[in-house]
């Protein structure tokens, strides 16, 4: 994100025309050749099971159900695939960690998570979620490192911020500064939200607006 306030209101206004146009639904993708034709920046979100990524691409779309939230952690396992705008595709990816499922299963949508973030061309940048009464746990360290290696930028999204006590987020907030410090790939701004609150969703969009195409290439 820009540093003066001229520029970042410029991009939270882009973000706001951005996510003011319906995002429609395109694919679940269960194999890497049935991906759509890379001619679009692609971004995705990645967290554990049950971080809140449907609750919270709903609420940046404003579209209920859009994105199909689940009380069973594990239930997405596929790439779900969102058009906005032909500017963009939005990814949300499966959840990592636990899941109610068979153990092939697990194996088969972790190794299509996998590769699809090891080797997607137009892939811009991977939002990783981070549950922020839980912090960043092993699982979000061991996707991280993958993505350092792959050369993929990725950002910490703090979720569920509503949740926390007075003065957790701040101590929240400086632990995954840490732990992101030395990665070669993670970018420095860490986002805070709530999609319950809607906090934080401006800066978030803003963020997105900003790896899409220009309006005026359309």
């Amino acid at each position: 994100m820009p540093e003066n306030s001229s520029e970042i209101e410029a991009g939270i206004e882009a973000g706001r025309r951005l996510f003011a146009r319906p995002v429609t639904f395109v694919k679940s993708v269960v194999a890497l050749e049935h991906l759509p034709d890379a001619d679009l920046p692609e971004i995705c979100f990645a967290g554990r099971s049950n971080v809140g990524k449907s609750s919270l691409i709903n609420a940046l779309c404003n579209q209920k159900g859009l994105a199909r939230a689940s009380n069973t952690p594990g239930r997405t396992r596929e790439l779900n695939y969102f058009n906005m705008s032909d500017r963009l595709f939005l990814v949300d990816l499966p959840g990592y960690g636990y899941a109610r499922a068979s153990k092939t299963d697990i194996a088969h949508w972790t190794k299509l998570t996998r590769d699809f973030l090891r080797g997607r061309a137009p892939l811009r940048r991977v939002f990783v979620l981070i549950d922020s009464r839980r912090g960043i746990m092993d699982p979000d360290l061991e996707i991280m490192a993958m993505l350092d290696e792959a050369a993929v930028t990725h950002q910490i999204v703090l979720t569920k911020t509503d949740k926390l006590k007075k003065g957790q987020l701040e101590k929240i907030l400086a632990a995954s500064q840490a732990k992101i410090a030395k990665r070669a790939a993670a970018h420095p701004d860490i986002l805070i939200t709530s999609a319950e609150k809607k906090t934080g969703l401006e800066l978030l969009k803003a963020e997105i607006v900003s790896l899409a195409l220009p309006e005026h290439q359309l």
